[in-house]
């Protein structure tokens, strides 16, 4: 069994990303199905004020913070290489890294971007908003499984 301050990143690991697990899967079962059912100029103001709000130091902290100890949690796995939990650990960091923080950055993040350039109330914006809807949503999807496998994958390490 993992023991010692490993046991800690690794219990820490658990934590953060199913903290953001849980954040994304409330997008993906009923916020972004709230957004889909207003008016395009109203859901995608609404969506736009979300995304600002959601760079801010606490959600920024759990979920960078998150990305750096599953790297840390890679890295010390792939030097120590202990007896048990090794595949867990680096499919763990694995999925947390790509799945969720990389599809962030190469999916989501440049659909908030389009989205943001966009004036609500244009008929532009009117015709991306539902592509919009569908298509972040589909890669929070992709996020949410992600980051509840790191978790689960995680907790197995430990046991």
């Amino acid at each position: 069994m993992i023991d010692g301050p490993y046991f800690v990143l690794t219990v820490l690991g658990v934590l953060g990303t199913g903290l953001v697990a849980g954040v994304f899967c409330g997008f993906s079962t009923f916020v972004m199905r709230g957004l889909a059912t207003l008016p395009p100029a109203q859901g995608a103001a609404a969506m736009n004020a979300i995304n600002v709000a959601a760079v801010t130091p606490p959600f920024m902290v759990v979920f960078l913070g998150t990305a750096v100890l599953c790297a840390v949690i890679a890295v010390v796995t792939f030097v120590l290489w202990p007896d048990e939990g090794t595949v867990e650990l680096l499919l763990g960091s694995a999925l947390y890294l790509f799945g969720s923080f990389g599809v962030t950055m190469v999916a989501n993040v440049p659909r908030n971007d389009a989205l943001l350039k966009l004036e609500p109330g244009t008929s532009e914006a009117a015709a991306y908003w539902p592509a919009y809807v569908r298509e972040w949503t589909m890669w929070n999807h992709v996020r949410t499984a992600a980051s509840a496998g790191a978790a689960v994958a995680y907790v197995l390490a430990l046991t």
